[in-house]
């Protein structure tokens, strides 16, 4: 039972808030040493001169490398396991298994573990390790800050009560399956507390014949449902047509067949209506595939193998990757996909892509962003691994979304020209119109332009809005423009314009902050707080690309915006030294010194906090002036369940001499979270 250290509370509130606990992501822990270091502790002032862009730093970029050689970073990382485990303070019963490494050209390593707790897989208790080339850990990313602690091993539900729970679930969402696929028992961290938990999987059809992994965490103690995702992460994407294009094939004696030998051996398959198995390689006895319209059953098995060349050429190209798992090995693509099914879907447990065949089997989704969109799920499950509920549910979706969009431009094919829209060439809705919109996400009906707190409650495909209108910014900037013939007008939360730094610099930064900085419970301000740590390495502190980032997530909502930014000719002093705040412990501060000014401060001293916490209600806030005297900016709350803190407050500060030190005063008031104090802003207007 929660415990408020300022006062008891009744058995009754601790069960409502026991019950209405709604599935919280934890940010990330921290930012890169680099960063911590870049900025002065104890003091930050307004920037002498305005930032200037910056070439990547080759230092903090990411070394192509061959699968051999990846296979032997993870090999010597394996090999190390049992001592990183003791370097970072894991328990007896804790042990690290490695995911994947990531080298930079200074010899640092970026290690990617999962965790098991007495043989039992951890969820949410994956982590990023950054060392440097003599082997001294840099900086830890965590999916949970909680102690890895259970009561026991020895369940006190049965495990048919929860497979009951999933199957049930499973109907409620239009799933037939009587029984589940699978039950196992696991640690649950992602969400609060580490407990005893059963993960059960429910395969079958989803209501729409989409493939169903439905997987449901239950409480082994109580019985209650904790989480829930979709293992099958689908999409919408384009009709067929991408004009004539090259294909890598195989030729075996005088037949020709559907296999990339130059892209680890990608296979394209015709399922013929079918929803199970591999179906049918295509082959035949000519190289030329399909006649560009969907009465060729190779037409769409044409357009699938071309994505699937085209994604596997952007990551390499662009990233140094080499194939979805960044292990030389080629995934596999199903087409025909059961009957005028329309959507498209990645699987990780085949490893595969699988299109349909759109309303009335005459529109296959097979087109550039679609293959795009469905394949950079299995990159993310490769990577950070965001969960698919939530707020790391829509990032989730909306990494899916930008690189779809950069396979798009990289393919420079006149026939479907790169964009910023998703789904523009498939008429779902019957009027011609795109299904999502980046530069503005809430043109579609549905998603949700910028950051709220109650967000993590919509379905992913729309709570990836605020992200992929970030993208947007940081890509294009706010207002009106043109690009490849397309008409956009992106606005900002807060009226303010954003300069945009290019696409590709954003894709740099975001495939950073997706590979070395996120994991599975990253939420929006742990993406802010993992791409300006991204930006820092590539581009420098100082450099106008942090400044972008950091103006491109508060005109969605996340944070506040770079020095100088505060409009109206206004002043700005930041801090973005991370501060952790313990749980349910002392106050913590973080300190602004501000110096050159004239007189008091204004009555309408603007204090911008960005704080990661979940369950913030535990949260009370104050502005400690020069003089001592302290200004409540937020109290605390039982009732508020949500994550995070990313509000501006305006202040009577005239009382306060401006010049001296001021403080951002936070302490957690109740057990149970934990968070950060990512940074914090002064704008005198």
């Amino acid at each position: 039972m929660r415990s408020s250290s300022s006062r008891g509370r009744t058995s009754h509130t601790a069960r409502r808030r026991t019950a209405h606990r709604r599935t919280a992501t934890v940010a990330l822990a921290g930012v890169t040493a680099l960063i911590a270091a870049a900025v002065q502790a104890g003091a930050a002032t307004a920037a002498p001169e305005a930032p200037r862009p910056g070439r990547a730093n080759p230092a903090h970029t990411a070394v192509k490398l061959t699968p051999s050689q990846r296979a032997e970073l993870i090999r010597h990382a394996d090999a190390g396991r049992t001592a990183a485990a003791r370097r970072l303070g894991l328990g007896d019963q804790e042990k690290l298994v490695v995911k994947d490494v990531v080298k930079d050209a200074d010899g640092t390593l970026h290690t990617r573990y999962e965790r098991t707790y007495a043989g039992l897989p951890v969820l949410g208790g994956d982590l990023v390790v950054a060392t440097d080339s003599a082997g001294k850990t840099m900086e830890v990313v965590r999916a949970t800050n909680a102690t890895l602690k259970v009561a026991g091993l020895t369940p006190a539900v049965p495990e048919a009560t929860a497979e009951r729970q999933a199957v049930g679930r499973a109907k409620a969402l239009g799933g037939t399956k009587p029984a589940a696929d699978s039950v196992r028992k696991v640690i649950w961290a992602a969400t609060g507390k580490p407990v005893l938990a059963y993960e059960t999987v429910v395969g079958g059809l989803q209501e729409d014949g989409t493939p169903n992994e439905l997987h449901v965490i239950t409480d082994a103690a109580t019985g209650q449902k904790l989480y829930e995702y979709q293992g099958v992460k689908n999409g919408v994407g384009n009709t067929q047509y991408s004009g004539q294009v090259t294909l890598t094939t195989t030729q075996s004696g005088s037949t020709y067949n559907l296999t990339d030998g130059a892209r680890g051996g990608h296979k394209t398959y015709n399922l013929n209506r079918g929803t199970s198995g591999t179906g049918t390689l295509f082959s035949q006895s000519s190289d030329t595939w399909g006649n560009g319209t969907s009465s060729n059953a190779a037409t769409a098995g044409a357009d699938a193998h071309y994505g699937a060349a085209l994604t596997w050429d952007f990551y390499k190209s662009t990233f140094g990757r080499t194939g979805i798992k960044n292990n030389g090995v080629g995934a596999y693509s199903r087409v025909h996909y059961g009957n005028a099914y329309v959507n498209a879907f990645w699987t990780d447990s085949c490893f595969c892509m699988t299109y349909g065949d759109g309303s009335g089997n005459t529109k296959p989704l097979t087109s550039i962003d679609v293959a795009g969109h469905e394949m950079s799920h299995g990159v993310t499950s490769a990577t950070a691994n965001l969960n698919y509920s939530g707020e790391s549910g829509g990032l989730n979706e909306a990494t899916s979304d930008i690189m779809a969009a950069g396979v798009e431009f990289y393919a420079n094919n006149t026939t479907d020209v790169g964009d910023y829209l998703v789904g523009e060439k498939i008429d779902i809705n019957g009027n011609g119109t795109p299904l999502r919109y980046m530069d503005k996400p809430s043109k579609d009906g549905a998603s949700k332009d910028n950051w709220y707190s109650g967000i993590g409650g919509v379905d992913v495909h729309y709570s990836s809005g605020p992200a992929n209108h970030f993208f947007y910014l940081l890509s294009e900037g706010s207002g009106a423009k043109v690009v490849n013939g397309v008409s956009y007008n992106s606005p900002t939360a807060d009226g303010l314009p954003v300069t945009g730094i290019g696409r590709d610099k954003a894709l740099q930064i975001w495939y950073r902050a997706l590979s070395t900085k996120w994991t599975s419970t990253t939420n929006y301000a742990g993406a802010r707080t993992g791409t300006l740590a991204a930006a820092g390495e590539l581009y420098g502190t100082t450099s106008a690309e942090y400044k972008a980032v950091q103006d491109a997530w508060a005109g969605v909502g996340v944070g506040a915006r770079s020095g100088g930014g505060g409009g109206g000719g206004g002043t700005s002093y930041e801090s973005s030294t991370p501060v952790s705040i313990p749980d349910n412990g002392p106050a913590v501060t973080s300190d602004i010194t501000v110096s050159g000014r004239t007189g008091n401060a204004p009555n309408n001293l603007q204090v911008s906090v960005d704080i990661a916490h979940t369950w913030r209600g535990d949260l009370v806030i104050d502005l400690v002036g020069p003089s001592g005297t302290a200004y409540r900016l937020k109290d605390y709350s039982s009732s508020d369940s949500g994550d995070g803190v990313n509000e501006t407050y305006t202040v009577n500060a005239a009382a306060e001499s401006a010049n001296g030190t001021w403080k951002l005063r936070v302490q957690d008031q109740a057990t149970y979270d934990t968070g950060t104090i990512n940074g914090w802003k002064l704008t005198f207007p």
